[in-house]
């Protein structure tokens, strides 16, 4: 599966939004994530300010900040107490002054509009990649392989097609 390409570039119309929202994000990552999950974030506040028409044109900022961190914590299993970091979804919720229905709806929206599901490789965090299996699942004459178990030229090029996020035996460039 290819990565699209992300990054925090935002429409001129969109950036006073993208910057409301981000501040939000970026303090709760400080508190209590990591920068990984700050990036992210921001990557997916900035996806949903280029999306046309931008969701984020109507809404406060501090509930599309909740949903939009939930949906990033829903990808990376933030809410599994074994993950480090971690916080639980009411805290999530409260920390952001939003109630759990408003929040989950929001989340949904989110996950909806970028397609991001759990353990979705698209929104990983980089750090973990190499353990998420569905970043290797490639089809091969329409069966589904792990690409670690392919010969390394066959994964040298899937990683050159952007198949794969990298050669397993050289590691994340």
């Amino acid at each position: 599966m290819a990565k699209p390409a992300k990054s925090e570039t935002v429409p001129k119309t969109m950036q006073a939004t993208f910057e409301g929202i981000v501040v939000i994000t970026d303090d709760f990552a400080r508190q209590h994530l990591n920068e990984e999950y700050a990036t992210l974030i921001r990557q997916a506040t900035a996806a949903l300010c280029r999306k046309r028409p931008s969701p984020l044109a109507s809404g406060k900022a501090q509930t599309w900040a909740c949903g939009i961190s939930h949906a990033i914590g829903m990808a990376n299993f933030l809410f599994d107490s074994s993950q480090d970091p971690h916080i639980s979804a009411k805290d999530l919720y409260s920390w952001f002054g939003i109630s759990a229905g408003t929040g989950q709806g929001k989340s949904k929206q989110v996950r909806d509009l970028l397609k991001i599901t759990q353990m979705d490789p698209d929104w990983c965090l980089p750090s973990r990649v190499g353990d998420n299996p569905m970043a290797w699942l490639v089809s091969v004459n329409g069966f589904i392989i792990d690409a670690r178990s392919a010969p390394p030229e066959v994964q040298v090029r899937l990683a050159a097609m952007g198949l794969i996020p990298y050669v397993p035996d050289q590691g994340p460039r």
